[in-house]
């Protein structure tokens, strides 16, 4: 990635948070101008996909007594001149609209398709505004559209590149279990234990309806887990496997792993069967 993009996305994000003089015309931003909404289009790179009701609602009211304080970032449409493409602040946008506002506050900001889509992801995270598969969502155009690596996206969102691996990796969960993450009915943290296993949505239903705790769900999975990952299915440990259970006329049960080594289960009901297996394990 360029140091000419990260410079550039600095300046952006420095007006956009309104910590910069605007620039000559023409440079990298303009003061703040009133547009007419019906020139404003959304962002198509907008991580964001879903709006609150309550919130946009509560955001409308407030428009209609104070008006639009901060004004909504902006950037020339490159297909419609004269318009411009909403970069940060949709959601003042769209209750500008419902409050019956006929024009609003921007700042023009001349940025490139990298820099809007940053712009946009960093905004809305700083206001925790993106749910955890948004989130996904946007590192993911970051590193497939624009050949950012994990670590360039931890840096350029002040993440861990855990965090980043960790929810990128979500968009790898059947379906019906990213929407119950976009509905917000089940957290990344207790989501991210699913992933790899194979009744993932069966156990995310478990999970809601039981209200497990993130902690919970990685106990009930770390067995599967290990189990899945590590246990190899040889023919003649199985073979030993019935031999010991016919010998002690009890359940046997041995897990062999990819280095070979493993472990053997005895199962015994009562205390009689125990010394059983003792006095034999025992026996000189």
């Amino acid at each position: 990635m360029s140091t000419g993009k990260k410079k550039g996305l600095g300046r952006g994000l420095s007006a956009l948070f309104g910590d910069e003089k605007p620039l000559e015309k023409n440079k990298e931003t303009t003061s703040s101008n009133k547009v007419s909404i019906s020139d404003l289009s959304r962002n198509p790179y907008q991580p964001r996909q879903n709006f609150s009701e309550e919130k946009l609602e509560e955001l409308t009211n407030s428009i209609r007594k104070n008006g639009i304080i901060q004004p909504i970032a902006v950037r020339p449409s490159k297909s419609d001149p004269g318009r411009y493409e909403i970069v940060a602040g949709e959601r003042r946008w769209l209750a500008a609209q419902k409050a019956g506002l006929h024009e609003i506050p921007v700042t023009v900001l001349d940025l490139s398709d990298v820099e809007s889509l940053e712009v946009a992801i960093v905004e809305n995270i700083q206001r925790d505004d993106l749910n955890p598969i948004e989130e996904a969502r946007g590192y993911k155009r970051l590193n497939e559209e624009f050949k950012y690596d994990h670590e360039s996206i931890s840096k350029l969102m002040s993440k861990s590149r855990s965090h980043v691996s960790n929810t990128l990796r979500l968009l790898t969960l059947p379906s019906d279990v990213i929407a119950m993450l976009e509905e917000g009915t089940l957290t990344s943290g207790q989501a991210r234990p699913l992933i790899g296993i194979s009744n993932a949505s069966s156990i995310a239903e478990e999970i809601v309806s039981k209200n497990y705790s993130a902690r919970k769900v990685e106990y009930l999975t770390r067995n599967k887990k290990n189990s899945d990952k590590e246990r190899v299915i040889d023919t003649n440990i199985l073979k030993t496997q019935e031999k010991i259970q016919k010998v002690l006329g009890l359940k046997v049960s041995i897990a062999n792993k990819k280095n070979n080594s493993g472990k053997i289960s005895i199962e015994y009901k009562d205390l009689d069967q125990f010394e059983l297996i003792s006095n034999l394990l025992t026996k000189n």
